[in-house]
This record gives structure tokens, sequence and C-alpha cells, in this order.
């Protein structure tokens, strides 16, 4: 692999954050990659998103297949997208510059690194404080009714707090850097699977054994059974649109591609499949003995009747929440921002303002209901997809896995293309992002909506390839 000079690059104002992983550094191994999505599957929003599959109607098999589908494309694509990353040793924000440019490569990083991940940063958090509420609510009884009717844009006294004390839980992990999110990970991954088997087996047991749930038919899907099924695997697919981008942040630690390969696969399949289980079991089963849907897994919790199985269940989804949020949406964040403004940002000032601005977009507004989640996810998978099917046509058709270095920290360089743009990737991602999202203005085209995710990465491919080979011919 191509040779460069740190020392003169860190002299012309690249931070150390953002150049290739050295290779010391390069020490994640199957077990890092297994648990840090293991951890990450495991969350609040998530759970919200299976509550919402029930809530348009699916039955039992119908989500089990919805989160297999989902969990093999996902893992396909997370692997795919993470081989520049583990061969390289690059950190998205510069991995982008090979596709879209020195200077183009901003505007996809602004939408992944800073606006989406900004946007997934308040959401999770505010789903984390939720639980956080719920657990000072059981030991100090009072809290819940504290400033009694006041509110601030919507939000409670005791939202307030939590939210902003969880928010405080993020900000610590931000400053304990990726080694301390790794050990985090592999410490939290067999907590995951203790209190998540026991809330699914609580839930079969008040469900009267497992035979309820399974033939549980729901109130049925109404539409095109295939646009539905692809819609929500969509959905699930959605919510890591922005993971699959810039996942060569982690993937730039890894000892070699088979490592992250292994076990990014492991850790996704192995995971979904287990949380299939717990999510299925959990929001059937409390369904069927309360009389009641419950979308969302903290109104489970909250109806447990041992102060310490709430207890556990909390803290356990709190950190959850909190691993998935500083992995996927603070870390992308910080290098992006640090990327953008090199001279002036580091990696942790730039998560640092990443997540005073996560306060400010008031996330509390994404889960008012059990399917505005789906709204936010099929937004966020159409910004997001066309520049994953950039990336993966560009490395792997265009250039045939080959990313020179030198050129790529240069500012006049092969990636500098026409004045720092490669109009092709823009005129691209642009054309497939307006297939994602068009199905939200035009009623005729709302299939395409509904499955923004495909259609952004299918079409963009697509279109990428086509352009860059008639701009070949044209040379």
């Amino acid at each position: 692999m191509e040779q460069i000079n740190r020392e003169q690059l860190i002299k012309a104002g690249f931070s150390e954050d953002i150049l290739p992983t050295k290779l010391e550094d390069k020490n994640w191994n199957v077990g890092n990659y297994t648990s840090i999505w293991m951890g990450s599957v495991h969350n609040i929003p998530n759970y919200i998103a299976i509550g919402g599959l029930f809530a348009i109607g699916m039955s039992v098999g119908q989500v089990f297949a919805v989160i297999m589908t989902a969990s093999i494309i996902l893992a396909a694509a997370m692997v795919l997208n993470g081989h520049a990353g583990s061969k390289y040793g690059l950190p998205f924000s510069m991995l982008i510059r090979s596709s879209f440019g020195t200077r183009g490569a901003m505007i996809p990083g602004v939408l992944r690194g800073v606006i989406a991940a900004i946007m997934w940063f308040g959401f999770q958090t505010f789903a984390g404080s939720q639980a956080l509420s719920i657990l000072i609510g059981k030991l100090w009884r009072t809290y819940l009714t504290l400033g009694g009717d006041w509110n601030l844009l919507g939000l409670s006294l005791p939202g307030l707090i939590s939210f902003l004390l969880f928010w405080l839980f993020n900000v610590a992990l931000i400053f304990g850097g990726m080694g301390l999110v790794g050990k985090f990970a592999n410490i939290l991954s067999p907590l995951v699977y203790i209190v998540f088997g026991g809330m699914a087996i609580w839930a079969i047991k008040l469900a009267g054994g497992i035979g309820p749930i399974l033939a549980y038919t729901g109130a049925g899907v109404s539409g095109n059974k295939v646009i539905v099924f692809f819609a929500a695997v969509t959905a699930i697919i959605a919510a890591w649109a922005a993971p699959i981008v810039n996942v060569s942040d982690f993937t730039r630690l890894a000892r070699s591609t088979k490592d992250q390969a292994i076990g990014q696969t492991v850790g996704l399949v192995v995971t979904y499949l287990l949380f299939a289980i717990a999510s299925i079991s959990i929001i059937v089963g409390s369904e069927i003995a309360f009389g009641t849907p419950i979308w969302n897994v903290l109104d489970v919790v909250a109806r447990f009747d041992s102060t310490f199985a709430i207890a556990i269940s909390v803290l356990t989804l709190c950190l959850t929440t909190l691993s998935v949020n500083v992995t996927g949406n603070i870390v992308p964040a910080g290098y992006q921002l640090a990327s953008l403004f090199p001279k002036k940002l580091t990696f942790k000032s730039g998560a640092m303002i990443a997540a005073v601005i996560g306060i400010l977009v008031m996330p509390w507004k994404l889960m008012e209901n059990a399917t505005s989640i789906f709204t936010f996810l099929n937004i966020v998978g159409g910004l997001l997809a066309p520049i994953a099917g950039v990336m993966l046509a560009h490395y792997f058709v265009v250039s045939k896995t080959e990313i020179e270095l030198g050129e790529l920290y240069s500012k006049d360089g092969k990636y500098n293309y026409k004045n720092g743009f490669n109009v092709n990737a823009l005129i691209t991602a642009t054309i497939a992002g307006v297939l994602c999202l068009i199905g939200n203005f035009v009623p005729l085209l709302k299939p395409l909506y509904e499955i923004s995710w495909f259609v952004g990465v299918i079409s963009a491919f697509i279109i990428y390839i086509v352009l860059q080979m008639r701009s070949i011919k044209s040379v």
C-alpha cells in the first residue's frame, strides 16, 4: 500500500484524526466488530420501529421475515462499504473525496456527518432520556411531577432534566475516545442478552406461552404486500443508513478485511435473529397480556412489578442507546467537522459542537406516535442512500478497489476532478435523491418513497457508472 508523509500532511493542516490509521493502531478483531454492533442493535428506536410494524397490521411471521431480510442486506452493505476502510485505514471524511472530489466531499459529508448524525444524535438522546425518566421516577416517586404543567417547547421539566443528564453521559464518552467506546461495547454485550432474554421470557409467560404469540396475526396490512414488505425492510435498514455511509470510520481500525467482514456479519445477522425473537416476544406478548397495543418498549418496562427488574432493564436500554448514539452519530459528526475545519477543530471539539446542536433540533417531536419514526427514517434513508450507491460504484467498479493516498490528500491531485468537484457524483446523488423523496410529494410515486433506501442505492449505483463511463469515453 502507498505510503504517505504524515509529518508533512500535519504541517499542511491535516489533523492526526483524519490521516490513515497507523499499522500499530489497526487492532480491532472479529470480536470487536461483533460486540459493537450487538450493543447497537438492541436500542430503543429499533424496538419502536418493530412496534410500528405491528402497528401497521403485520403478523409475527411477516415481522420476523422483514427483520432477517433486512439484517442480511444490511450486513452486506456494511461489509462492502467498509472494505476501503480496512484496506487503507481511511476515515469516511477522506474516503468520500475519492468519489465526490476534494471540495465536493463537503456536500455528502455535511449530509451524513453533520445533518443526519445530529438529527439521529438528538433522537437517540431523547429516547435514552425517556428510559432514564422511568428509572429516576421509580427511585424518586415525585420526580415525574416536578414543575407541574410547565414545559419547554413540549418537553416537561422532568423530561428536560433527564434529556440533559443523558446528553451529559454521551459527552463523557466523547472525551473517553474510541478506545473507551470499544471497551464499553465489550462489557455491554453480555448484559444486553441477559436483560432482553429475561424480558422476552417475562412476556411469553404473560401471554400464556409461545403459542399465542406465534398465532398472533395482526390486523392485516393494506396495499400492495410486496411494497409493504420492502417498505418495512427499508425502515430497518434506514435506521442504519448513516453508519452504512461512514462505516470506514470503524473498519479503518480493523486488523484485516476478513476481521471486519466476519465480525460485522456475525454481529448484525446473529444479533438481529436474537433481536427478532426478543422484540416480537416482548411487543406481542405484552399486547396479548394487557389487551392493548404497546409499540414503545419503554411502556412495557414501566408495567413491570419489580423495581429491580425495571431498574436493570432501563439501565440496559440506556446503555445500549448510549452505545449506538456515540458510535453511529457522534463519531462521524466529530470526524466530519474536523475535516471541514482541519486547522480549527479536532474530533473532540467537532463532536461537542454536534452534541450542542443535537439539543436544539427538538428531537422529542419524532416520538409522538407509533409511525412518525417511519417518516424520519424514509427521509434520512432517501438523503443518504444515494451517497452509499455512489461510493460503492466508484470504489468497486470505477476504481476497482484502488485508491492513491497521496492524491487523496492533495489539493490538486486526481481526486480534485474539476475545481474540487466530481460533477458526475453530484448529479447522480441529486437525481437519485429526487427519486427517493419525490413520492412524499407526488402520490403516484409514493411507492418509491416507501422503499427510498433501495431506490437510492440502486439508482445511484447505475447512474454513476453510466455517467463515469461516458466521461471516460469522451476523454
